[in-house]
């Protein structure tokens, strides 16, 4: 009797600690990430996701960096090169740099209005319409034509960026975000409900915008809201290839999953992901051809 209760005890300290093995914190970060991709990767499915699931599940990091790194690995096949971790240091970090970044407005020659659109990952409602109206406060009513500069604009929240330009956009659906199951229209009137901005006159004018290697993700979702437009064309060089949609989710450390979750659909039925998006016309000096494109432009509506 005395020996099968020794056994009894043994068996349920055994299994304590196996369970305490599995739910440790670096084990369970690992479990909720793999959910997390599982239910809303846009590419956890198929054979390799499978794999990459099982080799996540079985692993046993024993550090928060362990961790990062197992789920780094499945991250990569769940979402993509879009998706990442995003440490509490990395959101501070990014939180003071976009701090600093403001968008710029000027008149150049013409009367054409050149607005520098800088990335911009800000959350808060004040903050979104803040860097909207820099750029609404500063154009004039009627204007000849406007060259927006996506030059490396690498993304963040692209919902106030888009506000920023909504007098040159029609209305209606801008893009789709489209997911594994279902697809998401992005139209005019949602982005500026999402950060409580009132809709301003339209201008029904030449729009040209300027690409380079370093536009990616909310940069390229402001590109494709204007392709497919008769009055918009885009110059320089091919962008970094991040057009699809991420969703942070928050993970127990304080840090987020940021997965991708959709990639971007443009109003012509094209779809974007993780390729460059070219630009209609590839120059190496986009602001002096988006100019040549722009008088040409000008001059033909004068005729009309």
């Amino acid at each position: 009797m005395k020996r099968l209760v020794l056994m009894i005890v043994f068996a349920g300290v055994m299994a304590m600690t196996v369970g305490c093995a599995f739910s440790s914190p670096e084990k369970a970060y690992v479990r909720k990430a793999v959910k997390l991709m599982d239910r809303k990767g846009l590419f956890a499915s198929g054979e390799e996701w499978e794999s990459a699931k099982a080799e996540a599940l079985a692993a046993a990091p024993a550090t928060m960096e362990e961790a990062y790194e197992v789920t780094r690995a499945a991250l990569r096949v769940a979402g993509g090169k879009h998706s990442f971790i995003s440490t509490k240091e990395n959101q501070e970090s990014r939180a003071e740099e976009d701090k600093s970044l403001a968008p710029k407005v000027e008149v150049i020659e013409q009367g054409i209005v050149l607005v520098r659109l800088p990335a911009f990952s800000g959350q808060d409602s004040e903050e979104n319409r803040r860097y909207a109206h820099a750029v609404l406060d500063a154009i004039p009513e009627s204007v000849p034509g406007v060259i927006i500069d996506l030059r490396g604009n690498t993304g963040g929240n692209m919902y106030p960026m888009i506000a920023a330009l909504h007098r040159f956009l029609p209305d209606g659906v801008l893009l789709q975000f489209r997911q594994r199951r279902f697809s998401m229209p992005v139209s005019r009137e949602f982005v500026l409900r999402s950060i409580a901005l009132e809709a301003q006159p339209q201008v029904d004018c030449p729009v040209a915008l300027l690409t380079d290697d370093h536009t990616a993700s909310s940069g390229e979702a402001v590109l494709l809201c204007f392709r497919g437009l008769e009055n918009a064309r885009s110059f320089g060089a091919p962008t970094a290839g991040y057009a699809s949609a991420n969703t942070p989710h928050p993970m127990p450390d304080g840090s987020k999953l940021v997965l991708t979750e959709s990639c971007d659909v443009a109003r012509t039925g094209e779809v974007f992901c993780d390729d460059p998006i070219e630009p209609d016309e590839l120059t190496d000096c986009p602001l002096e051809a988006a100019l040549a494109w722009m008088s040409g432009a000008l001059f033909k509506k004068s005729q009309k």
